[in-house]
């Protein structure tokens, strides 16, 4: 099953289908969330200035970049204009602020924060899939990839499991989020509308993931 979106507009990067502006705000939105929540981990975990940033950064940019890769959209869109370059930093520069003022965030603000930002990330992810031909299968992949992407490499350079083997439904939410937007498309809902119900999908299971404690099967020992 293939899901077709429009193609790209000429000198545009981001799909046409979302419109250029509106696929950016939420691109840039999940890349800054992405960047002050790492950042404040590698705060927390007693990092100097340099290692905050670069976790930060990593963070907010390796799942897109990745995405992109893959996608054979060359340079990655992060590399392109410095809309998420600067979104990275700021996000990362707010953490820093944030600890250098001794303001502690209760750790289920921390948790909500990022699920705002696998939510964005899975549907851009997706329905940038789309927009390239994917099936429903790359487009799930690729927008559970772009969400949990950055925050994989977040978790080994603090030396930890990652989130996304540990969590209460983490990458199970994105996935859910991705296919979504996919299965959307594919009944021809408009792009905004699809991307809106992937979100609403990925953020809602997060979080009640997150309140309820749920947990995926896990084996016997």
């Amino acid at each position: 099953m293939t899901i077709r979106a429009s193609a790209p507009a000429a000198g545009l990067r981001a799909p046409r289908s979302v419109g250029a502006v509106s696929y950016l705000v939420a691109d840039v939105a999940a890349t800054a969330l992405c960047g002050f929540e790492g950042a404040l981990a590698a705060a927390n975990a007693h990092f100097d200035l340099f290692g905050i940033a670069i976790i930060g950064f990593a963070t907010a940019l390796v799942g897109g970049i990745l995405r992109d890769v893959l996608l054979g959209d060359l340079p990655p869109a992060a590399f392109r204009s410095p809309a998420r370059i600067v979104a990275a930093l700021l996000g990362s520069a707010a953490a820093f602020l944030h600890d250098l003022a001794g303001a502690g965030l209760p750790r289920e603000a921390i948790q909500f924060v990022d699920a705002g930002a696998l939510a964005l990330f899975a549907v851009t992810g997706a329905e940038k899939a789309a927009a390239r031909g994917s099936n429903l299968w790359v487009v799930g992949l690729l927008g559970t990839m772009t969400a949990a992407g950055g925050g994989i490499v977040r978790d080994v350079l603090l030396n930890r499991v990652p989130l996304i083997l540990t969590a209460d439904v983490y990458a199970t939410a994105a996935a859910a989020g991705s296919v979504a937007v996919g299965i959307a498309l594919k009944l021809r809902v408009r792009p905004l509308p699809a991307m809106a119900a992937g979100f609403v999908v990925c953020l809602g299971l997060r979080i009640l993931a997150i309140l309820l404690h749920w947990e995926l099967p896990r084996l016997a020992r």
